[in-house]
């Protein structure tokens, strides 16, 4: 060991014995001094070596010898609790004592495939403990209890980081965000803010580019679920627009240019996320009465059960069946504005003429109803009772960012602007 005393690095007992040594100097030199006049040596300090076995210490380590082995695993498509406990190293058996204490098995009737599920499992097999991360941020742990199980739920601790991607549309731009490693929410997201601008049904070409600075959330060093667009850029032929999302002291939050403009439209371009048009306003041949007919709305083609949402708020005037519309929701907007969504295979929980919906809310799903040769969403804008052609039609923005606001918007807005910035400028140096 060091010893503080003298800078000396030395064994226990040398200390002890320099230390001695020293005390013994000092009278030696008094001796020294004297030694003409008194011939006096004095006898020598005896120094022996003791040996003292030290007893070690008997406490066990771990739980009375046994071992527990720490396992992890993803919930997947199609298993069972049984088949899930026996993949993590548990015995069969288990899974069944697990399943008659109901009140703990309950929980697993709500797991996702992909869900990462950890566990605890002994040497002989027993399941000491198994847990997973809900979507409320809680941690649900069933835990033994002598021979059953109890279940316990705790606040998990989560941290919020910011992740910033980019790219470029081949083909669409879900396979563009799938190729950048982009969630699909984000992806939907995308089509959300930009689609009073963008139509991304007619209007995406080839070498169109996009950045986006979103929210991601952690858990114990892993990824749990992306949050929401904070910033984002989208460059369409020769043009570029920009979002940035702000919420007010009030808690009324929405996407804004970075000069405060506001991005969302009275009105969007689409009622669908993602599909394509198969048909659209004026005169085409009827596809069932074989027909030249006037085409007052937009066909956009889809699989049956894809989600239909409301282009702009107002109330609903109308649900149920209509001739060849066969399902069909009417929605009345201010100013003389109305939407009508047609085909629908059936339509939002509760909806009901009166209900009040606002933009973006789903209010029905694509279906094949009424006078339909296949599974497809027609859509109608009307203005003042008169059919008008929504692909054409310029909607006005909604309020702009208070004038009370903007410094506040300013400090949001300027380091995410700096990001989108930063994105910008990799591309370029990539494609130089």
């Amino acid at each position: 060991m060091h010893d503080d005393e003298t800078g000396i690095v030395t064994r226990s007992g040398e200390r002890r014995l320099r230390w001695s040594a020293a005390a013994v100097a000092l009278p030696l030199f008094g001796v020294v001094a004297a030694f003409g006049t008194a011939e006096h040596v004095p006898e020598p300090i005896p120094v022996r070596t003791v040996i003292e076995p030290l007893a070690l210490s008997a406490t066990p380590v771990g739980d009375s010898g046994t071992i527990i082995y720490f396992q992890e695993d993803r919930f997947r498509r199609g298993d069972t609790l049984t088949t899930l406990i026996e993949r993590l190293g548990a015995d069969e058996d288990e899974a069944a004592t697990l399943l008659r204490s109901s009140r703990a098995a309950r929980p697993f009737r709500l797991l996702l495939p992909g869900t990462t599920v950890r566990a605890k499992v002994d040497e002989v097999g027993k399941l000491r403990s198994i847990s997973f991360l809900t979507d409320r941020d809680t941690i649900l742990s069933v835990d033994r209890l002598g021979e059953s199980f109890g279940r316990f739920e705790q606040q998990a601790e989560v941290t919020r980081g910011m992740e910033m991607k980019s790219g470029e549309i081949e083909t669409s731009l879900f396979a563009a965000t799938d190729a950048a490693g982009i969630p699909d929410g984000i992806a939907v997201e995308l089509a959300d803010i930009f689609g009073g601008d963008v139509d991304f049904h007619r209007d995406l070409r080839r070498g169109d580019r996009f950045g986006v600075v979103f929210e991601t959330f952690y858990h114990g060093g892993q990824t749990i679920r992306s949050g929401r667009v904070l910033a984002a850029e989208f460059s369409s032929q020769r043009r570029t627009y920009r979002a940035v999302w702000f919420q007010d002291p009030w808690g009324r939050g929405g996407y804004y240019t970075p000069d405060g403009e506001n991005l969302r439209k009275v009105f969007l371009r689409s009622p669908l996320e993602f599909s394509r048009i198969t048909s659209e306003f004026g005169l085409r041949r009827h596809p069932i009465f074989q027909q030249w007919r006037a085409h007052q709305g937009v066909d956009y083609g889809a699989s049956g059960g894809t989600r239909v949402k409301s282009t702009g708020d107002g109330v609903v005037s109308f649900v149920g069946r209509r001739n060849g519309y066969g399902n069909l929701i009417v929605i009345r907007h201010h100013a003389g504005y109305s939407t009508y969504y047609a085909h629908l295979r059936n339509f939002a929980l509760g909806l009901r003429a009166g209900s009040r919906v606002v933009q973006g809310e789903i209010i029905g799903y694509v279906g094949q109803t009424g006078w339909a040769s296949g599974p497809h969403l027609h859509y109608e804008f009307h203005l003042h009772n008169q059919n008008r052609n929504p692909l054409t039609m310029a909607f006005p923005a909604a309020q702009p960012i208070l004038a009370i606001e903007l410094a506040a918007f300013r400090r949001t807005a300027e380091p995410l602007i700096a990001r989108l910035d930063l994105l910008k400028n990799g591309d370029l140096a990539l494609l130089e």
